[in-house]
């Protein structure tokens, strides 16, 4: 008689076992990937508006045009066709917008009716991306206080672009 080489059904079942409970604690950890990249394309963002904003500071500077406040009436002040106020991106799509060169990303202007004649501001998401609980980027632009500021956020209602109170900097 011949001598039969190969597994039992009982090794069998145990490597199979084994093999899903490898499964079952990898896949979290792959799935929680996703959430990693979307915060590291945001982290992104935000140092693209940092630099966008600052460049755009510095040619002002250069101009001297850096002291001239927004009026939203000729003459708007610019640099390189880039509207500014107080020498930064002002937080339209002719300022900021036009300052930044992103792919895969929105651009969200606050649809709240208290923000009309206040500090104005814009919110990136990223492109198909718009819900609730979805991370978003806040521009506000320059004033006489201070310089724009940037925050972290995440979307509260499509009437809000971007909800920062909640977020204390981290997402």
């Amino acid at each position: 008689m011949k001598k039969q080489n190969g597994f039992t059904l009982i090794e069998l079942v145990i490597v199979i076992i084994v093999l899903g409970i490898l499964a079952a604690t990898a896949v979290p950890k792959f799935i929680n990937l996703q959430d990693h990249e979307r915060i590291a394309e945001m982290n992104d963002v935000q140092a693209e508006l940092h630099s966008a904003a600052n460049i755009v500071y510095s040619k002002s500077v250069i101009d001297g045009t850096e002291k001239l406040k927004t009026t939203y009436k000729p003459p708007i002040p610019k640099v390189e066709d880039i509207k500014i106020s107080y020498g930064f991106p002002t937080a339209t799509a002719e300022g900021i917008v036009k300052a930044l060169k992103l792919s895969g990303f929105t651009a969200k202007f606050p649809m709240d009716p208290l923000q009309i004649g206040r500090v104005k501001n814009i919110s990136f998401v990223l492109e198909g991306e718009f819900a609730p609980g979805d991370y978003c980027i806040k521009y506000t632009e320059a004033n006489t206080n201070k310089a724009y500021f940037i925050e972290k956020g995440k979307v509260n209602s499509t009437a809000i672009a971007c909800r920062t109170d909640k977020v204390n900097g981290n997402w």
